[in-house]
């Protein structure tokens, strides 16, 4: 045991939560990128003239470059730290946001979307990095399930909001604007973010508790990703996102508006509507569930509850004969709601393996959600078209009920893929379990 050394509480706080909240802005724009053409869906096609399958693959441009990078993400959250990463990742998604808002050409944008996938898809990663080393292990569960409630706020953003202010801007303006906050989260990021505690003349989070540091990370970064890689124990929250968060993330963030549009009539504002509540239960429930795993001190019994409730719900989808109004906004809150137990697979990871390597492990795990999504929604536009009738409404393809039923057995099959993932979670009871307590 070490003596727990005096420091200014005060002052630890005051910087902490500086960090955390450039860090959380940057999250809320990662958010805010991955939901939006949901609802410049139809300025993208008409803008573009765009069949469904190439919507699909415009707005997931975004999902493939973050699907490639989370590797990379958390090797560069390991090694260069959470500074760096923050630093350049915002630099680089405002540069390519404000490319997307000037787009003349289908090409110019999804050279736009890259560079906004490139940039965001470091910044989750060296936040929960950030997270492992400013707050304790003991609320990492509750912590998580913040950071996403709060990144959620501009998924939030996304939906109703940007419907309205859509009535007021063009959809180009919108993403220029984001762009420019980008870059001014680039410069905080530069100025204030640390890497860990030591870094402002603080001592450790251990070391204030009165205990040995953890062991730093001595062999080269390919070696610790092999030994991350070769943990059986952290695949089965890679296969949960893909198939719970990838298919939500796919369906919220571009298929539900069309389909409220195109099957019920709806138009853009009160769509997102629903979808708004979508997000906004699933950031409720990221807080909920990650308190409820911490006080429980379980991970797994309340992972299998989600994916199950998960399941039935994109059953209930697409058998019951649900319709605008209570049915339909009950629905789209329990996707939500039930969808947000993908929040405890970042715990999960880093529990089972060395607290170094955490970054890594957090990064493979986040992989299997960008796959997922980045799989998911050019497939649903794909399966569209198979079942278009060649109906067109100012320059946008309308698409029938029966091609969007068709459609949503892929989020069904999904959500079996989350369900059996869940049952082969590794129960860690909110510990580390790689290492003993010293």
């Amino acid at each position: 045991m070490t003596s727990t050394p005096v420091f200014d509480a005060r002052r630890f706080q005051q910087v902490r939560w500086a960090i955390y909240t450039i860090l959380i802005l940057a999250y809320m724009s990662v958010f805010f990128h991955r939901m939006a053409p949901a609802v410049v869906s139809a300025e993208l096609m008409t803008a573009f003239h765009t069949t469904g399958a190439a919507l699909g693959s415009l707005a997931a441009m975004y999902y493939y470059i973050y699907t490639v990078m989370q590797i990379p993400a958390g090797v560069l959250a390991d090694t260069v730290g959470a500074r760096t990463v923050a630093t350049l990742g915002n630099l680089v998604a405002g540069i390519g946001s404000i490319i997307f808002g000037l787009a003349e050409s289908l090409e110019m944008a999804m050279a736009g979307r890259f560079l906004v996938g490139l940039g965001v898809s470091v910044i989750f990663v060296g936040l929960m990095k950030s997270n492992t080393v400013w707050f304790r292990e003991r609320i990492y569960g509750l912590i998580s399930g913040v950071t996403l409630l709060l990144g959620n706020i501009g998924s939030i953003l996304a939906a109703g909001p940007l419907a309205w202010l859509l009535g007021h801007v063009s959809w180009r303006v919108a993403f220029v604007g984001i762009g420019v906050f980008s870059l001014l989260l680039a410069v905080l990021s530069l100025l204030i973010v640390r890497n860990r505690p030591e870094e402002a003349g603080f001592p450790s989070l251990r070391a204030m508790e009165g205990k040995s540091a953890h062991a730093e990370r001595e062999k080269h970064w390919l070696h610790d990703m092999r030994a991350v890689w070769s943990n059986l124990r952290v695949w089965p929250g890679f296969w949960f996102n893909f198939g719970m968060a990838g298919g939500l993330f796919a369906f919220a963030g571009l298929w539900g508006i069309p389909l409220l549009r195109d099957v019920h009539g709806l138009t853009r504002d009160e769509a997102a509507q629903y979808t708004t509540l979508t997000l906004l239960a699933m950031a409720v429930g990221t807080l909920l569930l990650g308190w409820i795993s911490d006080r429980l001190g379980r991970r797994k019994p309340v992972m299998v509850a989600s994916a199950l409730s998960y399941l039935l719900v994109c059953a209930a989808l697409l058998w019951l004969p649900w319709g605008p109004g209570v049915s339909g906004m009950l629905l789209f809150a329990l996707l939500g709601l039930c969808g947000s137990g993908f929040v405890l697979s970042y715990a999960c990871a880093k529990e089972v393996c060395a607290p170094a390597l955490s970054g890594m492990a957090i990064s493979v795990v986040n992989t299997g959600l960008f796959l997922g999504a980045a799989i998911m929604q050019p497939l649903f536009g794909w399966v569209l078209d198979q079942g278009w009738d060649g109906a067109i409404q100012q320059g946008v393809r309308l698409y029938s009920a029966a091609a969007y039923q068709g459609a949503l057995w892929l989020m069904l099959g999904f959500a079996a893929v989350a369900l059996t993932a869940a049952l082969r979670i590794t129960e860690t009871q909110g510990r580390n379990i790689s290492v003993r307590e010293r």
